[in-house]
């Protein structure tokens, strides 16, 4: 079950809310061993926390998990104070019924978890009564609460299992990133999907629609039949349309190639060289009391009657499929997560373990999506998405959400990682909406990784507060011929903006001031956006008009937010060089206009 929004008739996710070489425009991996036991030191320290990553690219330290403080990771603990404090607030009517009756958060960066909590129930209710919409409450003493190793049905994160299998089949050279499906499924052709290729499949840009009900087969080979003769909602390569089809196919292939089950790849290929003990498809009933519930089961909001459904994959197609499928079907905890998201972020390593070479990390966290804006993707990795990373997205913030209420955010430029586990679908599915919970948590995540001043103590923040304008006003000075400070920004892309502006009348009109950053990129509209790699700008803006007032104005759209705007050594120099005013001294610092800026150390 993919993300549940309707948009003009079809499920749409955001509006719910060796070497490698290029030949012929094909991407080729290099023959690596891949998912080999081997040996390196354990690593404590963080990563190279630079842009480009930790690992990605290069061998990297084997950093492994550890529990620690804020100030140890790097971190603020007061934004993560607040990240628990707004995760609180949606077990209460957000806006109508609860996001989630509970869930569990974890927040960390280089290989110290800084926080892991529990909040709400793991089963709250005991059935939903479609007649009143309201859910039917266990007494007090029957709920359960959740706890830090509370076991989640992961729906759609189950993607990312199935695409690092299928990476590690094209480091040993087993399957071909730009190979034809047909040639591992001859049958896959019907309908008009011969061309269809494995990185279309990776990417969902093969044409599939986002799913049919494979569940109404009651047989394999009528679901297998379903399959074969699915036509393309669109020519392969031409759109992105996210499908569970393309992740079964994957399965498929995986299945065909290897002549093992996909839930035998998860053990042998993931977990067990990781140590993810509880994480596999199908877990045991031993595991049940453990088990966050999902749905009350039952038609019309569901294709089958189950009841309220409880260490069952909640997927109507992955539970036809006798609970093992590329699409869904993993059930994990937070920690277990966190284990895949340090060896990702390792560059493909864990202790001693390697489960893949940190350039096929490289690769699953490269856009094959430019074609088709916003909806970048790497091979399973979903890319610098706003909708839920929220202030985490960058282009290399790699992640995925699960229909129940899962999510998985890896950012690499910080180095941090964030990990939202919730029973979103209990007791029904309709009662979640949007991505509300897990942008406000990646927001907060983001703001708690600090941005030091260029200079002195201090700079300017602008805040990261959505539908607001935010003003940093410079005095009228005689004299001033050019403007110099240092520019800091990250927001969303294509709405969010900052802007150098002057007026000549005292403030009652503005206009854009031209300027260059780093003595070489120039800003013609006087106004930047976007990503800028989260590192110290020097701005340099030559003033055509004598003795005007200037202000830097950051605005913000009513939906989502970057990291926000920086700024640092405020100075206006005469034509000589210089300076007139400086903000680095006292008189002159205090003569600055503040609406909605404040001053920041962090």
């Amino acid at each position: 079950m993919t993300e549940d929004a309707v948009r003009d008739g079809v499920l749409s996710r955001r509006a719910f809310g060796g070497g490698v070489l290029a030949l012929g425009g094909a991407v080729v991996i290099g023959s690596v061993p891949g998912a080999t036991a081997a040996p390196g030191p354990e690593g404590a320290g963080p990563e190279h926390t630079g842009p480009g990553g930790p690992g990605l690219g290069r061998a990297a330290r084997r950093t492994t998990l550890r529990r620690g403080s804020a100030e140890r990771a790097g971190l603020l603990s007061a934004h993560l104070d607040r990240l628990v404090t707004d995760a609180e607030a949606f077990l209460a009517p957000s806006p109508t019924h609860p996001w989630y009756a509970g869930a569990v958060l974890l927040a960390g960066r280089g290989g110290t978890v800084a926080l892991h909590r529990p909040i709400g129930s793991a089963v709250r209710y005991s059935a939903y009564d479609e007649k009143t919409d309201t859910g039917v409450e266990l007494p007090p003493g029957e709920r359960i609460p959740m706890t830090e190793d509370t076991v989640f049905d992961l729906a759609s994160v189950s993607k990312l299992f199935t695409s690092i299998l299928a990476v590690q089949q094209i480091e040993r050279g087993a399957l071909e990133l730009e190979a034809k499906v047909t040639a591992y499924l001859p049958e896959f052709g019907g309908g008009g999907k011969q061309d269809v290729t494995v990185r279309q499949l990776l990417t969902h840009t093969s044409g599939f629609r986002s799913w049919i009900p494979l569940y109404r087969e009651p047989t394999r080979e009528g679901r297998l039949r379903l399959l074969w003769g699915e036509k393309p909602a669109n020519p392969p390569g031409s759109a992105y349309l996210y499908s569970d089809l393309n992740l079964i196919s994957l399965q498929l292939i995986l299945e065909e190639i290897t002549a093992r089950g996909l839930d035998t790849l998860l053990h042998d290929e993931i977990t067990a060289p990781l140590g993810m003990h509880r994480t596999r498809f199908n877990p045991p009933l031993s595991w049940r009391p453990g088990i966050a519930a999902t749905e009350d089961a039952r038609r019309p909001w569901s294709g089958l009657d189950r009841g309220m459904v409880r260490g069952e994959v909640h997927d109507e197609n992955a539970y036809a499929m006798g609970g093992v499928a590329g699409h869904a079907g993993v059930f994990s905890r937070a920690w277990d997560l966190a284990i895949l998201a340090r060896t990702l972020l390792n560059g493909g390593a864990y202790g001693r373990a390697r489960i893949l070479s940190p350039e096929s990390v490289d690769l699953m966290f490269t856009d094959f999506n430019t074609a088709f804006p916003g909806d970048e993707h790497g091979l399973g990795f979903e890319l610098n998405q706003h909708w839920y990373m929220g202030a985490m997205a960058t282009p290399q913030t790699a992640g995925h959400t699960g229909f129940t209420g899962t999510s998985l955010v890896l950012d690499p430029t910080t180095d941090a990682f964030l990990i939202v586990l919730g029973n979103s679908v209990h007791p029904v599915r309709s009662w979640r909406s949007g991505s509300a919970p897990r942008v406000a948590a990646g927001n907060h995540l983001a703001r708690a990784v600090p941005v030091r001043p260029a200079r002195g103590r201090t700079s300017w923040f602008s805040g990261m507060a959505s539908a607001t304008t935010a003003t940093l006003t410079l005095p009228q000075v005689p004299g001033a011929a050019r403007l110099e400070c240092a520019l800091w920004w990250d927001t969303e892309p294509g709405a969010d903006a900052v802007a150098l502006e002057s007026s000549a009348d005292g403030g009652a009109t503005w206009q854009p001031v031209p300027f260059t950053t780093d003595g070489r990129t120039e800003h013609p509209t006087g106004a930047v956006g976007g990503w800028s790699g989260r590192v110290w700008h020097t701005v340099s803006a030559p003033l055509t008009t004598v003795d005007a007032r200037l202000r830097w104005r950051y605005t913000t759209d009513q939906r989502y937010v970057g990291r926000g705007v920086y700024v640092d050594g405020l100075r206006l120099l005469d034509g000589t060089g210089l300076p007139v005013f400086d903000e680095a001294r006292p008189a002159d610092g205090a003569r600055i206009e503040v609406n909605g800026w404040t001053r920041s150390a962090d």
